[in-house]
């Protein structure tokens, strides 16, 4: 009998890899129909379960429940304990985790949760019991909704609980925050990508945020521990959390390489997703492999504008993917959604090389000194602030890469 995840799709799913971390090989991941789900139950071929959407509360019927997931209205974890199904409900302890390493407080605040699923419901519940002043659920056709969210542009916390932004649909956005005035957290309980574009838009302005990463690497320990009843303490807990928390966010970290034509990235990029085992992406050659030209015959022959339209399409593309070596465009982070795209799962590195020694060769935008220099006046800035690194590579290629490897550990 195995242990894993129910759900109807979990291809974006990290679950698996957690468990694995813990030694749980026997993990693995069952996408269930609708219409399949009494028979899955009723077979119970199963040691344990975890349970995500839609069918956090459609199990409850299922199982016995403990206080907790009785409370709260939702399951995702259920135990076959000798033929006896047991529901609980580990992400409200998740959850709690997650908000309080984020240092988010829910004392005296009016908190608005989006959606209104078995998620929002522990939401609901940890903010309630965390001392939240009001909270307010909004749903599509609830009281509370869409349409009507001027009522609550005062509140203090956003919490998302909708699959609004989550992979593979990106580019997804539940709410513009720019009404909420007041507001000193949000959190976005999706975790691929690791930042939603309602978390980018909460960091560009200041607001504390939070993605569910930690959340979903918290109840899974939880999790596991109902699995195979394991004693342990809040400490030891945290360590084991933060350590599967460090490797899933490596796991699925992007390392995007951004800086000036000419300054090695492809080279660089390909050598680096080689030593870490990683996947490597250029969207140049992206490009040009979508389009069956060059990009110089492209800029050329159709404009430099026309190429900007073809490069946003191959940027969304290849970001939205986990666990690469990107090389971009130099060009490519003048564009918003191009910066924003690769932010969302990337650790950007700046390789700045000596102004003097780009290459020039074939490069239509950048064909001598004069327009190198034109151009690094304006795209130098934009790299400085947009990247985690800026790395000096004006050495050779083993003195690039140690300096790299150094930088990204």
């Amino acid at each position: 009998m195995s242990y894993g995840l129910i759900g109807a799709k979990l291809s974006h799913s990290y679950s698996k890899i957690i468990h694995n971390f813990w030694g749980n090989a026997e993990y693995r991941l069952w996408e269930i129909k609708p219409e399949n789900l009494d028979a899955f139950f009723h077979t119970a071929d199963f040691a344990g379960v975890n349970v995500t959407i839609p069918y956090k509360e459609a199990v409850m019927p299922y199982c016995l429940l403990s206080e907790e997931a009785a409370r709260i209205g939702s399951v995702n974890t259920v135990v076959n304990r000798q033929g006896k199904l047991y529901g609980g409900n580990t992400d409200y302890a998740g959850f709690l985790y997650m908000t309080q390493r984020a240092g988010i407080d829910f004392r005296h605040k009016k908190v608005l949760i989006l959606g209104s699923g078995g998620t929002s419901k522990t939401a609901f519940c940890a903010a309630r019991d965390s001392g939240a002043k009001e909270i307010i659920v909004v749903s599509r056709k609830g009281g509370d909704n869409y349409q009507n969210l001027e009522r609550h542009h005062n509140s203090d916390i956003l919490i998302n609980t909708t699959p609004l932004g989550m992979y593979p649909l990106n580019s997804g956005l539940p709410v513009d925050i720019s009404p909420f005035g007041g507001l000193t957290a949000v959190i976005d309980v999706i975790y691929n990508p690791l930042k939603t574009n309602l978390l980018l838009a909460a960091q560009r302005n200041g607001v504390n945020f939070t993605n569910g990463l930690s959340m979903l690497v918290a109840q899974a320990w939880f999790s596991h521990k109902l699995f195979f009843d394991l004693a342990g303490n809040p400490a030891e807990d945290g360590e084991v959390i933060e350590g599967a928390l460090r490797k899933t966010e490596k796991f699925f970290r992007n390392i995007v390489l951004i800086g000036m034509p000419g300054c090695g990235k492809t080279t660089i990029g390909r050598e680096l997703a080689c030593r870490l085992g990683m996947t490597f992406a250029d969207t140049d050659i992206e490009i040009e492999r979508h389009t069956g030209r060059s990009v110089p015959e492209i800029i050329e022959t159709e404009g430099e504008a026309y190429f900007r339209r073809v490069e946003k399409d191959i940027v969304l593309k290849i970001a939205r993917e986990t666990g690469q070596v990107i090389a971009t465009g130099g060009g490519s982070i003048m564009v918003r959604e191009n910066r924003d795209a690769l932010l969302q799962n990337g650790y950007i590195l700046f390789l700045d090389k000596d102004i003097t020694k780009l290459a020039t060769g074939n490069r239509p935008l950048a064909k001598d000194f004069a327009a190198i220099s034109e151009l690094y006046n304006v795209r130098v800035p934009i790299y400085r602030t947009l990247c985690n690194k800026r790395i000096c590579v004006d050495g050779n290629l083993e003195e690039n890469m140690t300096k790299i490897m150094e930088g990204i550990q």
